[in-house]
């Protein structure tokens, strides 16, 4: 039984392990036709693309992350209470329901042009493409911000006032004190955020696809679905892992040579009181980006949802809809949890380098795009299921067909591998809470291996298992790229509904799965406020 604990989180690291060296393999037996398809036809595109859109949402997330962070930590102004938590609000919305609604608003045929063109009587020549590199850059900096700013606020926070009194008191004035004294003290956090961006753009499948803008991921789908080369797909997924791995081997090495030490959380007496017109003008600010990034999207929802209910809702197909989302998503979460808590539980028997090399093997899946955890799980699935079928069909006499093919395992599979490092934060940081005397205590008691998780650790590890439950359960709602290349047939999701209405550009249709994962997106920012306010 204890050898059994020891293998848990090294049989999740292998799990993890498997769809990479899977994909990756591909790159050691390239076919010769496809390679010079892709790098004739398709990769100096992908690659040029990714490259901008990369840079673009890296430059808007900081910008917006970091001056907002500043503002709402060390400055007083109308409304700064409000908007320290309001301005996490668009984490709730997935960038490619922002994306829609942005094509929806400001395409020349949305009512925004179609008004200007009415008032000025004007052809608008002037008015910015939104289906260009730059809308997508715009609408994808609105989503993702919150990472930045989030991470960015709590550095600011540490340094309050103090920052810049240091800074004034070797004769630099307020705005030199923040380039010179606190943006560089809080460069380890705003790379942090800067690094969760990256890998959610990298990621990214439904807001490009929205946008029609080509990157990797679009490509991996249209090479499955499209051209039905498997091989294709896994030779484009083999090149996103490198370009992955390469971000995440330079983002550790900047941070390894990284030496920062930060004070106490400064008090509100701390905070700047700038000039009355100063104060309002920050206000304004900061409502500009709130309002068009959380307002403006769930209001255009709201008001296409009232549009077209009358007409288009059928109860019957959205409910369907909701209950496969709601129940695949609650599989997933329980699978993940569950996992997660024998890790972290093997992890705390069995200390040692190599127990932390496995689970944080285990725990890096986060930085996998869905399309290629899609590939590199159905490529062996598919194999081992041809293999159960030749087996039966030897053994028995009996033709199986598919065992493994268009079932939920793959999903599943996709799910745990991807979302373990979302419910690992919170459910080991609960672990670490309980102290070592509790449990010898217990096995004084005679309580051991899953005794003592079912009557020990479950009850005292409740706030940190609801709170990783909750954020694998919206994260798989809102998950686009697995469910859609990985689905069984007829299984629709709100997520997969809103890829198709948008698909053909029907943006009244997708506003209600839209709006409901909104809404269901909002239930994990609540529940970490409430956190932070206790």
């Amino acid at each position: 039984m204890i050898a059994g604990w020891r293998l848990i989180p090294f049989l999740a690291a292998v799990l993890v392990i498997i769809p990479v060296g899977v994909v990756m393999s591909s790159l050691l037996t390239p076919t010769g036709d496809i390679w010079e398809h892709l790098v004739e036809n398709t990769l100096p595109l992908l690659l040029t693309n990714t490259f901008w859109l990369a840079l673009g949402v890296l430059t808007g997330t900081g910008l917006l992350g970091v001056s907002l962070a500043w503002f709402t930590a060390v400055y007083e102004f109308p409304g700064r209470s409000f908007f320290t938590w309001a301005l996490l609000l668009p984490l709730a919305i997935p960038a490619y329901v922002t994306a829609f609604v942005a094509l929806g608003l400001f395409d020349f045929t949305g009512p925004v042009q179609t008004l200007l063109r009415s008032w000025l009587d004007s052809d608008l020549r002037w008015f910015p493409d939104i289906r260009s590199t730059g809308g997508v850059i715009i609408v994808m900096s609105l989503a993702f911000y919150p990472y930045v700013y989030l991470l960015a606020r709590n550095a600011f926070i540490s340094q309050g006032k103090r920052s810049l009194e240091v800074a004034q008191s070797l004769g630099h004035t307020q705005r030199a004190g923040f380039y010179k004294v606190a943006l560089p003290m809080a460069r380890p956090w705003i790379a942090g955020g800067l690094m969760l961006v990256l890998m959610e753009t990298l990621a990214d499948f439904g807001t490009v696809a929205v946008f029609n803008y080509d990157t990797f991921t679009t490509a991996i789908y249209k090479a499955w679905f499209s051209l039905f080369s498997l091989t294709a797909a896994s030779q484009l997924a083999s090149l996103l892992i490198l370009i992955v791995f390469v971000i995440v081997v330079l983002e550790q090495q900047f941070r390894s040579r990284m030496r920062y030490a930060e004070t106490r959380k400064s008090e509100r007496a701390n905070r700047i009181y700038p000039a009355k017109r100063y104060r309002w003008c920050i206000t304004g600010v900061i409502a500009a980006v709130w309002f068009l990034a959380f307002v403006l999207p769930v209001g255009q929802l709201l008001h296409w949802t009232i549009q077209s209910f009358a007409t288009d809702f059928d109860l019957n197909r959205y409910l369907e809809f909701l209950w496969h989302s709601v129940s695949l998503s609650s599989m997933a979460a329980l699978i993940t949890c569950c996992t997660v808590i024998m890790i972290v539980y093997a992890a705390r028997r069995f200390p040692g380098h190599t127990m932390q090399l496995a689970v944080r093997t285990a725990t890096i899946g986060y930085a996998l795009p869905g399309a290629v955890l899609a590939i590199g799980i159905f490529i062996p699935l598919s194999w081992l299921d041809a293999r159960l079928s030749d087996l039966a069909s030897a053994l028995f006499e009996v033709e199986t067909g598919l065992l493994i093919q268009g079932t939920f395992i793959i999903m599943l599979l996709a799910y745990l591998i991807r979302f373990m490092a979302v419910s690992h934060y919170p459910i080991n940081g609960a672990m670490q809470r309980i102290t070592p005397s509790i449990e010898e205590a217990a096995m004084c008691m005679g309580l051991h291996g899953w005794a003592m998780i079912r009557k020990i650790h479950i009850p005292m590890l409740k706030s940190g298992i609801f709170t990783g439950a909750a954020l694998v359960f919206v994260d798989v709602m809102k998950e686009m790229p697995i469910t859609l290349m990985t689905r069984p047939f007829g299984w629709d999701t709100l997520a997969v509904r809103i890829f198709e209405m948008t698909s053909e550009g029907e943006w009244e249709q997708a506003a209600l799965p839209a709006l409901t994962l909104v809404l269901a997106g909002l239930v994990p920012i609540l529940f970490f406020m409430r956190q932070t306010e206790h």
